[in-house]
């Protein structure tokens, strides 16, 4: 199959986005340069991931999509570059990349393929979480095979009936001795069965957020198996598929910080896995403003180009500004996550509430711009829209993002 959207999108972002970025006429308007305010230092990342993205993303997006490819070979290309542990320390092979930094690199990533770069986000959290709770013989055990990739990690939160409400989950975590016995299941886990290491939140305690904590699970272990694979929407480049724990016994030694502390571990990873998410958002709708643009341009109805109408001008004008004001928030919840503001979390679930929706709608509309070529698979847009669909949904709903925002104000 010709994958012509998909070649249109590689050339577009070898063109506009990568070695030499020349915006303006042949690039990309300075309005929407996501370089703008950029140290050259991030410059430079920015630079390698979108030359990545154009070179190994995405020639294969549409590919992995269709076939359902989890490209863990494209994953460990990634980490060469520093991106399987963008923001854990060095000393246990990480990049010690700032929260911005990060933000910058998923959203360059993204706009070669949102699904394995949402997975990559994943997996960093993951590696972040251990780096940042675990102990000096945990971190230097686990951390250095995830920054190189050559293991990678799955994030296991959610179970089939606590969702929303993730402190009612029910995985139970008895101890027994130096071990811990599990028994439970956690939902829509990405990566499930493929991945080598899962850190999971179980219940070792009463009810509530205070009874659960955070254990790290190796693949292959008794007791830990796996459901079918999901069928989904979008995200098709990395499976997903329910965790299944029977009497699996896990050392004691593989717990992260304290017993009870490991909701507090959760939230912390979301906190930084919602900016990630919500990069990741950026890059699919940047991606989308340039396909629209270009097909504008191309596209002839009635005897002249779609882009002589003053409406469909709007319409991307919309588009533009939608994306800027969303980058900047993204920008901004970044930083005050780094400089562990006592706004953090606030503004963390704003970024996401306000990128994620904002950028489905940009990405929607894009394909409306493509008519019936957009509903095409041949066509790059239709993979944006399922791909990033999910990501109102999940790193906590965008419901729950307005409760927590919410939640602040009426503290306060």
């Amino acid at each position: 199959m010709a994958w012509r959207g998909c070649y249109r999108l590689e050339l577009q972002l070898r063109r506009c986005l990568g070695r030499k970025q020349a915006w303006g006429r042949r690039g990309i308007a300075s309005c929407i340069d996501p370089s703008v305010g950029l140290t050259e230092e991030q410059k430079e990342f920015q630079r390698v991931a979108f030359d990545f993205a154009a070179k190994e993303l995405a020639p294969h997006m549409a590919e992995w999509d269709e076939k359902e490819i989890f490209p863990v070979e494209t994953l460990r290309k990634a980490s060469q570059l520093g991106f399987g542990g963008i923001y854990v320390r060095p000393d246990v092979g990480g990049s010690g990349l700032s929260r911005l930094d990060t933000s910058i690199i998923f959203e360059a990533l993204s706009t070669g393929c949102v699904s394995t770069t949402a997975y990559i986000s994943i997996h960093n959290m993951c590696a972040w979480m251990i780096d940042t709770f675990g102990s000096e013989e945990q971190r230097h055990k686990f951390c250095p095979s995830l920054c190189s990739m050559e293991k990678l990690a799955s994030y296991c939160l959610t179970e089939p009936g606590s969702g929303s409400d993730a402190a009612s989950l029910l995985t139970s975590a008895k101890r027994k001795g130096d071990t811990y016995v599990l028994n439970g299941s956690k939902a829509f886990i990405s990566g499930g069965g493929d991945t080598n290491l899962y850190v999971v939140m179980c219940r070792t305690g009463g009810p509530g957020a205070k009874g659960i904590s955070c254990l790290v699970l190796e693949k292959g272990i008794p007791g830990l198996s796996f459901g079918k694979k999901e069928r989904k929407v979008g995200w098709n480049s990395q499976p997903t598929r329910a965790v299944i724990l029977e009497d699996c016994a896990v050392p004691v030694a593989n717990r992260l910080g304290e017993e009870g502390q490991g909701f507090h571990i959760a939230m912390r990873g979301l906190n930084g896995g919602r900016v990630n998410i919500a990069s990741c958002s950026l890059g699919a709708a940047h991606a989308c403003v340039l396909l629209a643009r270009d097909h504008l341009n191309v596209r002839k109805q009635f005897g002249e180009p779609l882009a002589s109408s003053q409406y469909l001008q709007f319409r991307l004008a919309e588009m533009a500004t939608q994306l800027v004001a969303a980058r900047l928030m993204v920008r901004n919840a970044a930083r005050a996550l780094q400089e562990d503001r006592e706004d953090a979390v606030a503004l963390c679930s704003m970024a996401k509430l306000f990128a994620t929706d904002e950028c489905f709608a940009i990405c929607n509309q894009a394909l409306q711009m493509h008519g019936g070529y957009g509903y095409l698979k041949d066509y790059a847009v239709q993979q944006f829209v399922r791909d990033i669909r999910v990501h109102q949904i999940l790193e906590g709903t965008n419901e729950v993002m307005r409760m927590i925002v919410a939640r602040s104000l009426l503290q306060a």
